[in-house]
């Protein structure tokens, strides 16, 4: 095996490991909260040593951090496609608001996760330092900007507030899912689209 074939090798059993970490911390944080989400719980759910945990990660913010980052993304992931399959501003609008919430629904280990982490100060700081979080409200009024542009939404519509009131929409599931476990997502979603969609649909001619 060549050098650079050594290190390819030694990049993809790394990334892998540091996979399983972060999908053993997701769990682990899962069943027991996040402040009794130590290194030696973790490892012990992966099989490791603690210091194999260490040795990919410099402490429990990174880990978390690692953790907010991959289930962002992989709800970014599955999204996106659905979002452009659509032709429409309204169309797409639903899609994003139907494939967002199905994904909370597919991912409840992951929602449960994310809600013990922004329940504690420090997990909230690194869950608001993500990116993806911070830009999420911004990407969607973009979005809906577009929509306006193209005469697809109500021209009086403020594309920053709908924007916001969506996310808080969304951003209450994971919460609603700690408190009722039976909580009907695909219905909210329905109808939560709905509304947005009656909200701001750009009027219709006779």
């Amino acid at each position: 095996m060549q050098p650079g074939e050594v290190a390819s090798e030694r990049t993809f059993i790394e990334t892998a490991r540091r996979a399983q970490i972060v999908m053993a911390a997701i769990d682990t944080i899962a069943e027991a909260g996040y402040e009794q989400a130590s290194f030696a719980r973790i490892a012990e759910r992966v099989g490791i040593s603690r210091g194999l945990i260490s040795y990919h990660f410099a402490g429990k913010d990174d880990l978390i951090r690692q953790v907010v980052h991959d289930v962002v993304e992989r709800g970014v992931a599955y999204m996106r496609p659905r979002i452009i399959a659509e032709s429409t501003g309204p169309a797409m609008l639903r899609a994003y608001i139907a494939s967002n919430l199905t994904f909370m629904r597919e991912h409840r280990k992951e929602m449960t996760a994310i809600l013990e982490i922004t329940r504690s100060a420090d997990g909230r700081r690194i869950f608001q330092d993500d990116p993806h979080v911070i830009d999420a409200v911004r990407a969607l009024e973009q979005l809906l900007s577009g929509f306006q542009t193209a005469g697809q939404l109500r021209p009086d519509v403020d594309p920053y507030a709908i924007a916001v009131a969506i996310r808080a929409a969304i951003d209450t599931v994971p919460s609603r899912l700690g408190l009722d476990p039976e909580f009907d997502i695909d219905r909210y979603a329905s109808e939560i689209a709905t509304i947005f969609d009656l909200a701001t649909r750009a009027e219709r001619g006779p």
